[in-house]
């Protein structure tokens, strides 16, 4: 599976990705509102990417890595997973998420990948609601959200705090 976008390509996470994934999950700012610790291990990202690889077999969708064009480095991972266990009162349901290292902040990759993998939703996975969530003091996350088109349609709480909960609707053609 690859999407492609202006910028960016969007690929399965292979093994060798690790030391960037690493990079990314063991940046404090990248995991402020992630609500789980910073990696101290590059064995963790290793097994991450085998979590994320076996979601590819078992529900056929998964995060993604996404590759800058221009320097053909994995800048972080976006895309759908399947929500295997139960978020916000929802189970078995398609879910957009995204992280990416700092120095890709700002340049409108997560809107980019964004647009992208909730085409290959709607479009290939032919779903008819695609929900995400953001922690609700990450303002930029939420603004991405909203940005992609996802309605704001409730909160629930995380041990690290509140959740913003999100949905967005197949547009009828």
């Amino acid at each position: 599976m690859k999407i492609e976008t202006q910028r960016l390509i969007l690929r399965k996470l292979e093994e060798e990705d690790a030391e960037r994934i690493f990079l990314m999950d063991s940046d404090p700012e990248v995991m402020k509102y992630i609500g789980i610790p910073v990696s101290t291990d590059i064995n963790e990202s290793k097994h991450v990417i085998k979590i994320i690889q076996k979601q590819y077999e078992e529900n056929g969708v998964g995060r993604l890595a996404v590759v800058e064009k221009e320097s053909g480095k994995v800048i972080g991972w976006s895309g759908l997973k399947l929500l295997t266990k139960e978020t916000n009162g929802h189970q078995n349901v398609l879910e957009l998420g995204y992280r990416f290292l700092p120095e890709s902040w700002g340049k409108g990759y997560a809107v980019e990948a964004g647009i992208a993998s909730l085409d290959y939703g709607f479009n290939e996975l032919n779903a008819e609601v695609i929900y995400a969530y953001a922690h609700s003091e990450h303002e930029v996350s939420n603004h991405i959200l909203k940005k992609l088109g996802f309605e704001k349609t409730g909160e629930f709480e995380e041990p690290d705090g509140i959740c913003f909960w999100y949905e967005l609707k197949r547009e009828k053609k």
